[in-house]
């Protein structure tokens, strides 16, 4: 069992990087649903987005830098197949 202060510190932490996380997550989705979709103009702007998000959360430290790199590198490969599909 952690001792208070630890927990508390934790939950902040948690707090803290909880928007970083979920408006990365968000963006991801988006883009996906576009590329099924087959919007490009709109898969391509959320892929921009997701990008920096990311980029934000792994500054914040919210995502290691090596998971944000694996979700940017399998966006990316799902957006530019997409596009050769096209």
């Amino acid at each position: 069992m952690p001792s208070a202060k630890s927990a508390r510190v934790a939950k902040s932490g948690h707090l803290r990087n909880l928007p970083l996380r979920t408006k990365a997550k968000t963006y991801v989705t988006r883009t996906r649903s576009a590329i099924e979709a087959g919007d490009a103009a709109a898969a391509e702007q959320n892929a921009k987005a997701a990008i920096v998000a990311l980029d934000k959360a792994v500054q914040k430290g919210a995502l290691h830098k090596a998971n944000a790199a694996r979700r940017k590198s399998r966006l990316m490969r799902q957006f530019n197949a997409s596009k050769k599909k096209a």
